[in-house]
């Protein structure tokens, strides 16, 4: 009788998602889905529901459990729906007693157990062997978030930012490694952040140089989405470790300094372009993606343009373009909307370009020798995050491959592993 999960958003989401099917298993819970949700958009809401309402048609006998962001912040939404039996909240759905199996066919009052997640001071490192079917493991350092961009409703999914303590992250990629895992990716959900509540304020930074000091055999380390003013001296100096896989994810959010500073970032264009720059000029071989919004409040066709140029001046490749989706409770709701079929309109464009950004990219690397980490049969990534058809290795393995040709978004490689 086994346990199903089904996530929505981000890869701290993935990550947790393993957590809890292991927890529930140790409960005694069985014959459960388990829904993972994610609060970043209205419309990732309605597909939670969706999701929900379909596997509750497809398998009506097993119990649904509903926990994530969206769970929290959205309670009683979920709870009120007749096709789930237990909602949880994110500080308790990493925890086996959360699922024990007394917990069902309770009162609709009673089915609901959600905390205030602001009063959490701490994060647990759960130790996972990996995920399931991925050649690279993903491990949590961080969980929350101190500040409050006037979009974001997470920090109130997630509660106050707390960090995982180094020890416990190091012996963990030991673990991982140990278990066959060649490539490790540190998230969270605002991981630039980490260290600020340990003891001696360690920072990212020296975090990763603790891993790539401490585990000697992990090939390939890589970094998730970073809030770029937050990157701290020691960060630099470690992305001039060859380990240290030449690709960054930006939360940009906008390329125009009004808007951000309406959504109450803490940089502006300047800022962002610059530290673009000083990471190409330690690593040159550095790609760079970013979240972008397209149609925030009160941004002007004028402003818009900044955002896309910026796209291209500071050369980014891998956007994740987002219409502007307004979360009641925050302020960006209350401020004068822009159209939405000018903000998908927008966002068009923003994916067209990127779109642009990746085919140039892929047709860059026609005649090198990219390291490859073998994804699944026939696939893998290269150090710059770059998909590769490949005919030769094993799922996890790395192998070296001479690209032969590329499509838009895609490299093609040889039939035979390049020399050593």
């Amino acid at each position: 009788m086994s346990i199903e999960t089904i996530t929505f958003g981000c890869r701290l989401n993935a990550y947790e998602s393993e957590v809890m099917k292991a927890e529930a298993a140790k409960s005694g819970l069985s014959d459960a889905i388990i829904v993972n949700t994610c609060a970043v958009t209205a419309e990732a809401v309605r597909q939670a529901k969706q999701s929900i309402r379909k596997a509750h048609r497809e398998h009506p006998g097993k119990k649904i459990i509903v926990t994530g962001c969206a769970a929290q912040t959205g309670a009683r939404d979920f709870g009120d729906m007749a096709e789930v039996d237990l909602v949880i909240g994110n500080n308790d759905k990493l925890k086996a007693e959360s699922y024990q199996p007394i917990a069902f066919g309770v009162p609709l009052n009673d089915k609901v157990q959600v905390n205030d997640i602001m009063s959490v001071t701490e994060t647990a490192g759960h130790l996972i062997d990996g995920l399931d079917g991925r050649a690279r493991a993903f491990v949590q350092v961080q969980n929350g978030c101190d500040h409050r961009c006037t979009f974001c409703i997470i920090p109130y999914g997630r509660g106050p930012s707390r960090s995982v303590p180094m020890g416990v992250v190091v012996d963990q990629i030991k673990r991982l490694v140990e278990n066959g895992y060649r490539e490790v990716v540190l998230t969270g959900v605002d991981i630039t952040s980490y260290g600020g509540d340990l003891p001696g304020a360690p920072t990212l930074g020296k975090l990763t140089q603790s891993i790539l000091k401490h585990v000697p055999d992990l090939p390939r380390l890589r970094i998730s989405s970073i809030d770029s003013i937050e990157a701290d001296p020691a960060l630099y100096e470690a992305v001039t470790d060859p380990r240290l896989m030449p690709h960054l994810h930006l939360s940009l959010q906008s390329g125009d300094d009004m808007i951000l500073k309406r959504m109450k970032r803490r940089h502006l264009r300047a800022d962002a372009l610059g530290i673009v720059q000083k990471l190409r000029s330690l690593r040159p071989d550095m790609v760079f993606g970013a979240d972008i919004i397209a149609g925030f409040p009160t941004e002007t066709d004028a402003m818009f343009e900044n955002t896309l140029s910026f796209v291209t001046e500071a050369d980014l490749t891998y956007l994740h373009v987002f219409p502007f989706s307004p979360r009641e409770g925050t302020p960006a709701a209350k401020m004068p909307q822009v159209a939405k079929r000018v903000a998908k309109t927008r966002a068009a464009r923003l994916r067209a370009t990127g779109d642009a950004q990746l085919a140039k990219l892929c047709a860059s690397r026609v005649g090198l020798t990219e390291t490859v980490l073998v994804e699944r049969e026939g696939l893998g990534r290269t150090e710059q995050f770059v998909m590769v058809e490949t005919p030769v290795g094993q799922p996890g393995e790395i192998v070296r491959l001479e690209i032969e040709s590329a499509t838009a978004e895609t490299l093609v490689a040889k039939r035979e592993k390049a020399a050593a």
